[in-house]
């Protein structure tokens, strides 16, 4: 087993890499001396894969879980199944000692989160990610949340996990279109900080849609690592943070007017991460051998690269990053890659730049 410190304080916590963790999740959250009532919240999908482990685990370790079973998907990351999750923890009697289990990919950390920072003016929470995506990304770092039909984590908070527990065999259930997708974020990791893990990706890529253990466990813990140094500088994305959404400006929009239903995260920010390194070519620096490398990586990981909009579905691409949270001054600020492995923030983009990078 791996583990990864993010050093936040007394809100530090650690990042349990490693295969057949699933069955210490109990004697994990007792460490964490949390109180005995306790929620697992999981979605349609996970939930019969994994739900039966987790809840044995739990009450093994002394602790009284109740299953909260959500519908599964981007689009129930909203306030109106958070709702019906608040009811259900105030029938099960949850108090200001009890806790939250997120187990499921980043949707259901993401609302977990959520609930947990919310239910009682705030209640520990433990992320169990169990997508690559999840465990390289969103369970790490606190930002959790939901959607509005406006746009994506409008509403949300920074409330940091008590532990993330990343089982590793629990990514053998999950569909190669998942698998893909979580590895447009491991891409990201070595766009914006490592060259040399961004080298070992394009050598090792095969090994990892296989999901070979040793390589699997080398890019989770090498992500975790990553984004635990930035949260560290900066927790609440006042100004370094921002270089964790490398693509993202330009892929929350293409999920936002595809209503989250045509793309996956990792597919839209895929495309975004293309796009912005052609931006970044044309406005920063970077080397066309460079944008040719990032963009021949995502589509060996079988990710898409490239959208085709027509003139109404770019209008409408341009006017729902307008509502991107990282807006200032009602301007779009982009992160811009100099070189593979080192990017700046805050730079403003012309709209006729943005639509270059789309075609």
């Amino acid at each position: 087993m791996r583990t990864v410190k993010v050093p936040l304080g007394d809100r530090s916590y650690s990042i349990k890499i490693g295969n057949s963790l699933l069955s210490r999740l109990g004697s994990e959250c007792r460490r964490l001396k949390l109180g005995t009532r306790c929620a697992v919240i999981t979605d349609r999908k996970v939930g019969p894969i994994y739900s039966k482990a987790a809840m044995s685990s739990l009450r093994e370790a002394g602790f009284e879980p109740v299953e909260i079973r959500v519908p599964a998907g981007e689009t129930a990351k909203s306030l109106g199944t958070i709702h019906a999750c608040y009811d259900k923890l105030a029938r099960h009697r949850l108090e200001r000692s009890s806790f939250i289990v997120a187990l499921g990919g980043g949707v259901v950390g993401d609302m977990a989160g959520f609930l947990a920072a919310s239910y009682l003016r705030g209640i520990g929470f433990v992320q169990v990610p169990t997508t690559l995506l999840a465990q390289v990304d969103s369970s790490v770092g606190g930002k959790v949340g939901v959607n509005l039909k406006a746009g994506k984590n409008l509403v949300g908070a920074f409330y940091q996990p008590r532990l993330v527990l990343c089982d590793l065999d629990t990514l053998k259930t999950l569909p190669k279109r998942e698998l893909r997708a979580g590895l447009a974020e491991v891409i990201k990791y070595g766009i914006i900080d490592d060259a040399t893990l961004f080298r070992r990706l394009e050598r090792r890529l095969p090994a990892l849609l296989k999901l070979d253990a040793g390589e699997l466990a080398h890019v989770v813990a090498r992500s975790c690592q990553i984004k635990a140094k930035v949260v560290e500088e900066d927790e609440r994305e006042g100004g370094l943070r921002a270089i964790l959404n490398y693509g993202h400006t330009i892929g929350h929009a293409l999920e936002a007017i595809s209503q989250y239903g045509k793309y996956l995260h990792g597919e839209a920010i895929s495309i975004g991460q293309v796009a912005a390194s052609k931006i970044s070519r044309d406005q920063h620096g970077l080397g066309q051998a460079e944008v040719d490398r990032i963009e021949a990586l995502f589509a060996t990981a079988g990710l898409p690269t490239q959208v085709t909009l027509s003139k109404k579905e770019t209008t409408k691409l341009l006017a729902a990053m307008k509502l991107d949270k990282k807006v200032s001054g009602g301007q779009v600020k982009f992160v811009l890659a100099k070189s593979i492995g080192r990017v700046e923030f805050g730079i403003e983009v012309p709209q006729a730049t943005i639509k270059a990078s789309l075609h």
